[in-house]
């Protein structure tokens, strides 16, 4: 098994939106207000469809809910769902406090997503496994995502 790379997607990000500490941590949801991705088989922008339904642990884990959708420079529509954890450390939680950003290995910051899609062209994505490295960006969240081969 070798990671291929797949695509870098950036989104951006509204103010988060604090629903407050309930009974499996503190809720927080950013929505997404565009962005964009781009890679050697399929390019394009973020819809302002989706949202993080972020969820911080009392461990200093945080547990990404993410759903958004993609729109090809071709004009298909691609449903991205993932799950993914965010080590909350000083460099993470500087970021999110002061609107900065971290770099790729500044922590542990993986996804899974998962591609849908009913295009002709982009069917092959129905059948990708990819994980993701992410990293914050001032008022956006930025993630190479690989996809897993056979080799």
């Amino acid at each position: 098994m070798k990671l291929e790379p797949l695509t870098t997607l950036h989104a951006d990000l509204k103010t988060p939106l604090e629903i407050g500490n309930g009974p499996y941590g503190v809720r927080t949801i950013f929505d997404v207000t565009g962005g964009t991705f781009e890679g050697q088989r399929f390019s394009g922008k973020v819809l302002t469809s989706g949202a993080d339904w972020l969820l911080f642990d009392a461990d200093g884990v945080s547990h990404l809910n993410v759903r958004i959708t993609l729109e090809t420079q071709d004009g298909a529509h691609i449903y991205v769902q993932y799950y993914g954890v965010i080590v909350v450390n000083e460099k993470v939680s500087a970021a999110l406090d002061q609107g900065g950003s971290t770099d790729y290995g500044d922590t542990y910051f993986m996804t899974q997503p998962r591609f849908e899609t009913g295009h002709s062209r982009y069917k092959w994505l129905n059948g990708v496994m990819a994980v993701a490295e992410g990293c914050l960006k001032p008022g956006a969240v930025e993630y190479r995502v690989f996809e897993l081969v056979n080799g």
